[in-house]
């Protein structure tokens, strides 16, 4: 069986009791950084062997992690933080089991996604979940995809970053769209700006230094 486990994406306590209890009885654990993930483990003393799974290596170890799945073993798959799959590695070991016919579940848990589209207050009944953004080629095609998106729209992006993709924004979208910035979340100092792509640009531009990954929410073509 393959879990597919959500770790905390700030607070450590976010893990759930599931989650604790999947992690402790499975007999292996893949991760995208054992330096990291090996902290959440140590915190709540969990000892079952950490292995690095990540999006520079899961290509040629997938088949590797499916044979000891065939053999019997039981294997968690976590990210560093979040749901695995969405924006980390997840999706080719999720495949390759469907494909040999091996069991998976995944468990309930943190994701920065749905807190930020519900914090924005921006609809989200309907809404796109694009990610991060190409750096280089099909940036500009994407920007053009969503600038017509009749639904709230969802962006992962860098805090060294998050200046170009606003100015971005406003060459696509306009100076007047609404936007929520959010980061930190679930963290001490969790922040989430509402305002006008302009507004958001101006608040940004004035500080000295910005920290945190962001997860941006626009609202959609009205």
């Amino acid at each position: 069986m393959l879990y597919l486990v959500p770790t905390p994406i700030g607070n450590l306590k976010d893990l759930s009791y599931r989650a604790e209890e999947v992690l402790n009885e499975v007999d292996i654990i893949l991760c995208e950084d054992t330096r990291v993930s090996s902290k959440l483990l140590k915190h709540y003393d969990i000892s079952t062997p950490l292995y690095s799974y990540h999006a520079h290596n899961e290509h040629f170890q997938t088949e590797k992690w499916i044979n000891e799945l065939k053999s019997g073993k039981s294997i968690a798959q976590i990210s560093d933080a979040g749901t695995p799959g969405i924006s980390d590695p997840g999706f080719l070991l999720a495949r390759a089991c469907r494909e040999n016919k091996i069991e998976l579940t995944c468990l309930p848990g943190p994701s920065a996604v749905l807190p930020a589209l519900v914090m924005s207050g921006l609809p989200c009944n309907r809404f796109h979940f694009e990610g991060f953004l190409p750096q280089k080629k099909g940036r500009q095609t994407r920007w053009k995809y969503l600038a017509q998106s009749p639904h709230t729209f969802i962006l992962f992006e860098s805090p060294f970053r998050v200046i170009k993709c606003l100015n971005e924004s406003i060459e696509h979208l306009g100076e007047d769209r609404k936007v929520a910035l959010c980061r930190e979340i679930s963290k001490v100092y969790e922040e989430v700006f509402h305002g006008s792509v302009a507004e958001a640009l101006e608040e940004f531009t004035s500080r000295t230094k910005v920290k945190g990954e962001f997860v941006i929410v626009f609202e959609g073509l009205i």
